[in-house]
């Protein structure tokens, strides 16, 4: 089997960095490259890092080429509280990846977006990630996977007093999320990052991937 390279963008980030360390150990990848605002500080072969700015990545056309490209880009109002720097991030960074996909023939595209997202939603933030995940449909890359988790159960560096509190809560709540509920479970990092491997790696018709698909999709063999 040919050894691919692929792009991450968003590698600082919790899913992001937890991606890196798996596909840096797969030996189905020989290259894989980092278009970051700093530098994930990892000495690797394999690992390339383009230190940008991220709100110029149509700029960075001649080296985003790869076979894959994985888009863990995401803030939250307490880092951004400036709604249009927002959408230049949540909205405009996946998008323009997604152009840069499309012009230079990388046949698949997974991205991260939340459980929710509508674009015909008046809560700015599910409307945001609604609009992001209709434009990417639109480009017609032949895979594209958008996976919708719920609250991400993992440990952040900063702090986030509010969603220390809502994961403890989903802790014990998740017990009780069965049936057409379980979609509302809080769901790892890990398995995010293992189920967008696996994505990328078989054939899956669904395109908008809730939570306990993601958790299903992470205990795969890849």
């Amino acid at each position: 089997m040919a050894q691919k390279t692929a792009i991450i963008l968003g590698a600082t980030g919790l899913c992001g960095s937890i991606l890196l360390k798996i596909l840096l150990k797969d030996n189905r990848y020989k290259k894989v490259k980092l278009f970051s605002r700093k530098t994930v500080g990892i000495m690797d072969e394999k690992l390339q890092e383009h230190i940008i700015d991220l709100l110029r990545l149509s700029d960075q056309e001649s080296d985003f080429l790869a076979d894959e490209v994985f888009c863990c880009i995401g803030t939250t109002r307490a880092k951004t509280p400036d709604k249009d720097l927002y959408k230049k991030i949540d909205y405009g960074i996946p998008v323009a990846a997604a152009a840069l996909c499309k012009k230079n023939k990388i046949g698949t595209f997974v991205v991260i977006s939340s459980l929710g997202a509508n674009a015909e939603s008046r809560v700015f933030y599910t409307k945001l990630k609604g609009q992001m995940e209709n434009a990417l449909v639109s480009m017609g890359i032949p895979k594209i996977h958008i996976l919708q988790p719920s609250l991400i159960a993992g440990h952040r560096e900063e702090n986030r007093p509010g969603e220390w509190f809502a994961k403890k809560v989903f802790t014990i709540l998740n017990t009780f999320l069965v049936g057409p509920f379980r979609k509302y479970r809080s769901v790892t990092p890990q398995a995010i990052a293992r189920s967008m491997v696996w994505l990328a790696n078989n054939s899956y018709e669904r395109v908008k991937i809730p939570s306990d698909k993601i958790v299903k999709l992470g205990e795969a063999k890849n």
